[in-house]
C-alpha cells in the first residue's frame, strides 16, 4: 500500500510511519519540522519537507497514495486560546487539504481528533453521539476537521475516518509545550527533578499508549467510515499516575503543588465500546507497561 503520514516526524506520526513500513508499505512523511524532528522520520520512508496549510495535490498526484493518515495539527491548547485563527488555519484548513489532494486517487484519510477537547466534562465515560461542548478552540477546530471528514463521506461516497484519541503517551513524547503529563513527570524524574502537579492532583484522564492508537489506526483500513473514540476507559489521577511514574522510576521524589489552571477538565476518560465492536480493535497496554516502555526509552536517550 503506498501511504502518506501527515506529521510523520512527531510523536504519534513516526510510530504511524514505523508500523506501516513493517508491513511492508511504501510510506511518505510530510511534516513542516514546526514541532515535528527530522531525526524521527523512519530511514525507509521518503521525506518531504510541506505545510498540510499550503496545497498538496502536486504531491499527492505523485504518489497517488491509497491511504493518508493526517496527524498533522495544532495541538496546543493554550496557543489555540491565544490564537484561534492560528489553530484554525492548521487544523481546518490543513484538513481540507489534504481531503482534496487525496480525493482524486481514492485514498481513504484517517484523522487523529481528539476526545476530551471536544466532549468537555463527562458524567461517565463519553461516548461518539454524546454532547459535543469543546472548551478551547482547539477543540472546536478538531471538530471541525471530523465534519468535513463526514461531509465528504455523504459528497464524494468516501469513507474517511476520525479517531477521537484519549491522552496519548509513550516513547518519543516530547516533554515540552503542550505536552503529555506523562513525558514531562518521567523527563523530570530522569532529572532528578520534582515534577509539578497543579490543583489537588484528583483530576482524572484517560492514559492510551501510542502503540495501541497505531494499531487503531490500521484498523481503520479496509472498514467503513465514521468517528470511534480510541482510550482504554479507565480513569486515573494525576496523583496516581505520578506514583505510578515514581514506581517505575524507582524515585522517591515528592511532587511540588501547584495552584490549579483555569479551565482544566476535572474528568476525561472514553468508552471505546464502538471501535471494539465495529474495528475489531481494544487496548493491549496496560498502563504499568506503558510507563515502563516510555521509561527505558527515556534512559536509552
Amino acid at each position: 500500500m503506498r501511504a502518506v503520514v501527515t506529521g510523520g516526524a512527531g510523536f504519534i506520526g513516526s510510530h504511524v510511519a514505523d508500523a506501516l513500513l513493517a508491513r511492508g508499505d511504501e510510506v511518505h512523511v510530510v511534516d513542516n519540522l514546526a514541532t515535528g524532528k527530522r531525526a524521527q522520520v523512519p530511514a525507509a520512508a521518503t521525506f518531504h519537507e510541506l505545510d498540510v496549510c499550503e496545497p498538496l495535490d502536486a504531491l499527492f498526484a505523485d504518489v497517488r497514495p491509497e491511504a493518508v493518515f493526517h496527524l498533522a495539527a495544532q495541538a496546543d491548547v493554550r496557543v489555540s486560546v491565544e490564537r484561534p485563527d492560528f489553530d484554525a488555519t492548521v487544523n481546518v484548513i490543513g484538513t481540507i487539504r489534504v481531503l482534496e489532494a487525496a480525493r482524486p486517487h481514492g485514498a481513504r484519510v484517517v484523522l487523529a481528533s481528539t476526545g476530551g477537547a471536544i466532549y468537555g466534562e463527562c458524567a461517565r465515560p463519553a461516548r461518539e453521539d454524546d454532547p459535543r461542548l469543546p472548551l478551547a478552540p482547539y477543540g472546536t477546530s478538531k471538530l471541525a476537521g471530523e465534519e468535513y471528514l463526514a461531509t465528504y463521506n455523504r459528497l464524494h461516497g468516501t469513507s474517511h475516518v476520525a479517531l477521537r484519541l484519549a491522552n496519548v503517551y509513550g516513547p518519543r513524547q516530547d516533554p515540552h509545550g503542550e505536552a503529555g503529563v506523562v513525558a514531562i513527570f518521567l523527563r523530570k524524574l530522569a532529572r532528578g527533578e520534582s515534577p509539578r502537579i497543579f490543583g489537588d492532583g484528583s483530576q482524572t484522564r484517560d492514559y492510551v499508549y501510542v502503540g495501541d492508537v497505531v494499531r487503531a489506526g490500521l484498523a481503520c483500513l479496509g472498514r467503513g467510515g465514521g468517528v470511534f473514540n480510541v482510550g482504554t476507559g479507565i480513569e486515573t489521577s494525576v496523583v496516581e499516575l505520578y506514583a505510578d511514574c515514581r514506581a517505575v522510576a524507582g524515585s522517591t521524589l515528592e511532587a511540588e503543588l501547584a495552584p490549579a489552571r483555569l479551565g482544566e477538565l476535572q474528568r476525561s476518560v472514553l468508552d471505546a465500546g464502538l471501535a471494539e465492536r465495529e474495528l475489531g480493535w481494544r487496548p493491549e497496554t496496560t498502563l504499568e507497561q506503558g510507563l515502563r516502555a516510555t521509561w527505558e526509552w527515556i534512559r536509552e536517550e
